[in-house]
């Protein structure tokens, strides 16, 4: 099983869930331009973590608790919505509200526990993932979900330094941009959760 045709399959899946989590990579470093390298690396792995663990946590709910999760599933875009909403909402809030004066930069901090929120947020839809990996034995479960988050880290780390880039010449209103980025990617989880 643990062929070229799953590595490859595995690795373009991990490559489409780490989508909504580089966009929110990308509200991140907009919002933080000057985020220290240690903490970027948080964040990624943060994202990359959750984007590894859902599907396997799906893996599980298909193997185990069927039931609960079918009733969970329909939650999902709900859920997302929620969460980028209030996340992107509050950025988008203290980016209008910051005046930041005349050639000073705005500095602000993206607090590690909306970072958890994020990749919550970003990364529950990837619980329907266990429905597709549900016919692996529990090592391909695994290693699929390995190869999911070692395909995030990079692309999430790739959102943090182009959000930076593009942070330091907008200023202030980087936190605006990075709120309604993160408002948008929780309406598309949300209609294509949905409608798809």
């Amino acid at each position: 099983m643990l062929n070229f045709a799953f590595f490859a399959t595995n690795i373009l899946l991990g490559l489409g869930l780490a989508m909504d989590a580089f966009s929110v990579s990308l509200a991140d470093g907009l919002a933080e331009p000057h985020m220290p390298r240690l903490k970027r690396l948080s964040v990624a792995g943060t994202f990359a973590a959750f984007q590894g663990v859902m599907p396997l946590l799906g893996w599980v709910c298909v193997h185990f608790v069927m039931e609960w999760f079918s009733g969970l599933h329909r939650l999902i875009p709900w859920i997302s919505l929620a969460l980028l909403s209030l996340i992107g909402g509050k950025m988008l809030v203290d980016g209008l509200k910051r005046d930041c004066g005349e050639g000073k930069p705005c500095r602000r901090r993206v607090a590690f526990a909306t970072v958890l929120l994020q990749g919550v947020a970003t990364s529950i839809d990837a619980l329907s993932v266990g429905f597709t990996i549900a016919e692996y034995t529990f090592l391909p479960a695994l290693v699929a979900a390995l190869l999911i988050t070692a395909v995030t880290f990079p692309v999430c780390l790739l959102g943090l330094y182009l959000g930076a880039h593009f942070g330091t010449r907008f200023s202030h209103r980087a936190e605006v941009f990075g709120g309604i980025l993160l408002i948008l990617i929780g309406l598309e989880i949300f209609i294509t959760g949905l409608f798809f």
